[in-house]
């Protein structure tokens, strides 16, 4: 009888062990179809309105996995890298450039979008990207001076040499960024911002080398929350980023100075080695859609190049001059060329040594 039992254990076992296993199978298979209904995407932080992942979510199926980044370096190496697959990521115009000469993009698919006429069309078709064969527009912006105007008059920071001027000592928010402080100190030579001269270069380093007693500090992205608390009178910073500052202290505005600065651009790709494409192109598509798109405006406070979308917008945002700039101030701005490896790392290098001269 034992024997009996012992064999009869055994048979049972193998039953359980069969079932088991096509459960296993089963439940592998439903956690894969599971996996492949994701998003991987890699974005700056918090430049996008949660709930609208939510939302992309629930009418899609697909779950957003939400990884950040906070330089267009960092999120290039990354991807470089290829250790880890992402679907879906939000580069500056220059490094979109820069990661097309990489091979690292995939060529969009028209054919699997909707919503590109939506588009105001100046913002399409940039040098970085001729006709828009690796990217899609997500933001754009400028580059420019946030002053406590209670302290600050408009008149007194209506050029960028205002900021020279010794009565700010000690009183200058810079944004953590070599293209950006070298490029103001350029213009304000009467240089471009996309400057490849070693006498030029060396100029605007010694210049911005000047400018260090006015400098309280050399911030990312808390500039704005520094400003907002009143912690400094003037930031140089970009137009989004002074537009939240703003909503959370009446006292601050923002301008371009007259004689023209940075027009940059974030922009949706897909990187070559994107496992869920479908999901990527999902994504742009449900963001192509002016209403949200327009929510996502109101939320990150910056411009949207959705035409249809800022149609969406209430009018005192699109009469806005310091975040959808006139004709005149756009005629005068300058989009960030891919500089090369050799240019970048001297922009870097001087910067660098600018900073070092902090005390």
């Amino acid at each position: 009888m034992r024997k009996l039992l012992t064999g009869g254990a055994i048979i049972i076992a193998v039953i359980l062990a069969l079932v088991g296993l096509k459960t296993y199978l089963v439940q592998a298979q439903d956690n894969q179809q599971h996996s492949d209904k994701v998003l991987d995407f890699y974005n700056w932080g918090d430049y996008i309105d949660p709930d609208l992942l939510v939302k992309f979510t629930k009418e899609t199926g697909y779950q957003v996995n939400y990884n950040t980044f906070d330089s267009n370096e960092a999120m290039f190496t990354k991807i470089k890298q290829g250790g880890t697959s992402y679907d879906l990521t939000v580069p500056s115009d220059y490094t979109v450039n820069k990661m097309i000469q990489a091979n690292l993009l995939e060529p969009l698919d028209y054919s699997r979008l909707v919503g590109m006429d939506n588009y105001y069309p100046r913002l399409l078709n940039q040098t970085f990207d001729p006709h828009n064969r690796y990217s899609i527009p997500y933001f754009w912006g400028t580059l420019g001076i946030l002053y406590n105007k209670k302290v600050v008059s408009t008149s007194s920071v209506a050029h960028w040499n205002n900021l020279w001027d010794s009565k700010f000592k000690d009183q200058i928010l810079l944004v953590d960024s070599a293209r950006d402080i070298l490029g103001m100190t350029l213009i304000s030579q009467d240089k471009s911002m996309n400057d490849r001269s070693t006498a030029d270069l060396a100029a605007a380093q010694g210049k911005l080398t000047s400018l260090m007693p006015n400098v309280k500090a050399i911030v990312a992205d808390e500039l704005k929350m520094y400003m907002a608390q009143g912690e400094a009178n003037i930031g140089i910073t970009y137009s989004g980023e002074a537009a939240q500052a703003m909503a959370k202290n009446p006292d601050l505005a923002y301008q371009v100075p007259s004689e023209g600065s940075n027009e940059w651009f974030d922009n949706f790709v897909i990187p070559r080695n994107a496992r869920h494409k479908d999901a990527a192109y999902a994504f742009i598509n449900f963001m192509n859609q002016p209403q949200n798109a327009a929510q996502n405006a109101k939320y990150i406070g910056y411009a949207t190049p959705n035409q249809r979308a800022y149609e969406l917008l209430p009018q005192s945002v699109q009469n806005n001059r310091q975040f959808y700039p006139s004709q005149v101030t756009l005629d005068k701005l300058e989009v960030y060329q891919n500089l090369g490896q050799k240019w970048t790392e001297k922009y870097n290098d001087a910067f660098l040594e600018f900073k070092m001269t902090k005390r």
